[in-house]
């Protein structure tokens, strides 16, 4: 069943909804409903405050409660969900995800969260939109697990143009993380580099069909071509799976381009560790290896949809790093594209060189900005757990890429590449690069450094989601079981402000 969006204006006392929602503030005085609620305060009176109490509600975020209306309002349903001490797009966002989780059994549901400006209705429908996403593609009965098939979002002002423009971007950049879960989350036998590259190339078109659709280019390079290329680190990666390796190229050009941006991803489509094999409670979702790279393709096709005058160059690297006679060693050495020479010393930090080939194809078109997204280290999840992802580069960039999360509405943290790091990095006696050594400490900022080798000087910055691209655990607000689709909406903001800034 397929979910319809609405943006109007009625009052949650009167509308007709299966279930109504309506936040709530924790304050020095108690809980007290958030803006957008009013009319529902109004119609239980004097009895809200001893109905709250009696529930235990407090408005910390992440609560959400049922009520049974028994016709005090229209609908028959009362959702209060927690705000915290602040109704920011942050807490909306997460509100509206979590409620509309809560009643998948309802066939409609109107929520009366604040949305009086166009932050906080994109955050709404956003949140709402992602807090609804599931997979089901492999479930045989899917029953129980489908959102309401009419969510209304209550605005005092829906008619007014910035928030049409809200509500319709918002619906954009949600299909594309909606999408990106949908390729993290799909097994990796049947996601493998080239079936994943056939998904690029079909999502590409869905993306840019009928009148008016954006111009999107879509290239697939093989194992062939990646061989004439000299893509030693895609293609020694991949050496050991039946699976070939892929490059996929994206460019998205509008004539009244501002400027130019490159995005490279990591899609490593299963990690097996290859011959520094990793154990084996470490490989259940390492099917979420090639986050990276289904974000900044997603990242692209939304970024065309809505038409933002921003020329994208985008590099997805995909391998599957697996285990055969044909599998790199420790102790080789690669060319990398360009030229540079790399001894491997651990086949379990494949990321890197796949990144390093597509990082020198990006930074040959000379963009103004270069970005590259990647599962790529578990030393970052140890630094900054798994709900926040790290940041290092270009201190410009890193700002910037800061700034677009905050809005965004995911956490990032800046992290540095210290001068040491270098000495490590160019610290193989044999090749021009080492791709690991087995020094405990600071193995993220080594991958950093390492990555910035092949980034030809340009305005950079790498965002490692390692800990943030697959949810192990249980729903949290609009951030669902299994992969996040973390970045999308991190990339899409950034674009939208550098091209803004030019």
């Amino acid at each position: 069943m397929t979910t319809t969006y609405t943006l109007r204006s009625a009052s949650p006392a009167k509308t007709r909804a299966d279930a109504v929602v309506v936040g709530i503030l924790s304050t020095a005085k108690g809980p007290q409903v958030a803006p957008g609620g009013e009319d529902v305060a109004k119609a239980y009176g004097r009895k809200l405050a001893p109905l709250l109490a009696t529930l235990g509600v407090k408005g910390k975020a992440g609560e959400v409660v049922k009520v049974p209306t028994s016709g005090t309002i229209t609908s028959p349903l009362l959702v209060l969900v927690g705000l915290g001490d602040e109704a920011t797009p942050t807490s909306v966002r997460r509100a509206a995800g979590g409620a509309v989780r809560a009643v998948t059994n309802a066939a409609s549901v109107a929520i009366a969260l604040p949305a009086d400006s166009p932050e906080l209705v994109r955050a709404l429908t956003e949140g709402a939109m992602l807090g609804a996403y599931t997979f089901t593609a492999y479930k045989k009965d899917a029953n129980g697990s489908e959102a309401p098939g009419d969510v209304v979002l209550l605005c005092p002002n829906p008619r007014r143009k910035e928030m049409t423009t809200a509500f319709e971007e918002a619906q954009v950049v949600a299909r594309a993380v909606a999408q990106t879960r949908d390729w993290v989350n799909t097994p990796p036998g049947d996601l493998t580099p080239p079936a994943f590259a056939e998904a690029a190339v079909a999502s590409g078109k869905e993306w840019t069909k009928g009148r008016g659709g954006p111009k999107v280019t879509v290239t697939v390079l093989d194992e062939k071509r990646l061989a004439e290329l000299g893509c030693g680190g895609i293609l020694g990666v991949g050496a050991a799976s039946a699976a070939p390796p892929r490059l996929v190229e994206i460019t998205y050009a509008p004539k009244d381009a501002r400027c130019h941006l490159a995005l490279v991803g990591k899609g490593i489509t299963f990690d097996s560790g290859g011959l520094t094999i990793k154990p084996a409670q470490g490989m259940g979702e390492m099917k979420s290896d090639m986050s990276g790279a289904a974000a900044v393709i997603q990242a692209t096709f939304a970024i065309a949809a809505l038409g933002l005058p921003i020329k994208v160059s985008t590099f997805a690297a995909m391998a599957e790093n697996m285990v055969s006679g044909s599998a790199i060693r420790p102790g080789d050495v690669i060319t990398q594209y360009g030229g540079t020479t790399v001894e491997i010393l651990n086949t379990d930090a494949e990321g890197r060189l796949v990144l390093a080939d597509a990082l020198g194809r990006a930074a040959e078109q000379q963009p103004d900005v270069l970005l590259d997204v990647a599962t790529l280290t578990g030393h970052m999840v140890l630094a900054l757990g798994d709900r926040v992802a790290g940041v290092m580069g270009t201190d410009e960039i890193v700002q910037g890429v800061l700034a677009a999360s905050e809005v965004a509405g995911e956490d990032h943290w800046p992290m540095p590449i210290p001068e040491g790091m270098v000495e490590r990095v160019k610290g193989s006696k044999i090749a021009d690069l080492a791709q690991h050594d087995w020094v405990r400490w600071g193995g993220a900022l080594f991958a950093g450094a390492f990555l910035r080798e092949f980034t030809h000087g340009l305005p950079w910055a790498h965002l490692d989601i390692a800990g943030t691209a697959f949810n192990s655990g249980g729903p949290r607000g609009h951030v669902t079981s299994g992969g996040t689709g973390w970045a999308v909406t991190t990339l899409v903001d950034y674009a939208r402000a550098l091209s803004a800034e030019k």
